[in-house]
């Protein structure tokens, strides 16, 4: 055999493993950067219908915990007929989240099955599965390479689900800031489709943690967007356990 041929060969299985571990190594710590005990906001969205038609919501998220072994509520303060409607999100290392959505006016919960992950959440543009974590376990990754985006320069790393992690996407793009870690943009995949676009912008710091105050959501099959802003944000304020429950949930 070549032993030209042979070295070429061996440098390149050494330089994919260098930068498959590269890539998976920016994710967990733009991750780490990103880790808090809870976090608080008030979220404004507006959502870009056909026509550019617009519908203002509001609601708020609290989640203690981080990566993995966090829990979450989201709940919906206005417009009248959606206020109330909350969302309890159990997220775990090893497998996708527990979800379960109240609804007022029907005074029950109901769990959000595995396959209906993939609906929009209550007229908005995020699928149930994009409220909850995307714990680095859960994924395999591959370098794609450098770019400018959004005048920042950035590392480009592509995602796939294990196979112990359902998921409606195929794979994932994402673009990561050099200079602080932060995800600025998610495209998702249905095979070789985009099938919905996150993006962050009003990159600021809030409590020594870097964020995007601003989200961007893209329903490419509906042409229709998302835009939340992040108000009133606070990292690592005191929060209880039983505030995260079936029973919290229901009490409001």
């Amino acid at each position: 055999m070549n032993k030209t041929l042979l070295v070429s060969g061996c440098w390149f299985l050494v330089v994919g493993a260098l930068l498959g571990q590269d890539a998976r190594q920016i994710v967990a710590e733009s991750q780490k950067r990103g880790q808090s005990r809870s976090q608080q906001y008030e979220g404004t969205l507006e959502v870009i219908g056909a026509g550019n038609k617009i519908s203002l919501k509001r609601w708020m998220f609290e989640r203690i915990g981080s990566y993995g072994a966090s829990k979450a509520i989201l709940r919906f303060t206005a417009p009248a007929e959606v206020k109330g409607v909350a969302l309890l999100i159990v997220n775990h290392q090893d497998r996708a989240s527990d979800q379960w959505m109240w609804t007022p006016a029907l005074e029950r919960d109901r769990r959000i099955a595995l396959q209906d992950r993939s609906t929009r959440f209550f007229g908005t543009d995020f699928s149930f599965e994009d409220l909850e974590e995307r714990d680095v376990n859960q994924f395999d990754y591959k370098f794609e390479g450098e770019e400018t985006f959004d005048g920042q320069p950035c590392w480009k790393i592509e995602s796939k689900p294990k196979e112990s992690k359902s998921s409606q996407y195929t794979s994932s793009l994402m673009m990561i800031r050099k200079d602080n870690y932060v995800v600025i943009q998610i495209e998702n995949f249905a095979k070789d489709k985009m099938v919905r676009r996150i993006h962050y912008s009003d990159v600021q710091q809030q409590d020594g943690i870097w964020v995007g105050r601003t989200m961007e959501v893209l329903d490419a099959n509906r042409g229709s967007r998302t835009v939340l802003k992040l108000e009133k944000l606070q990292y690592n304020v005191p929060m209880k356990e039983e505030s995260f429950t079936l029973e919290a949930l229901r009490r409001g």
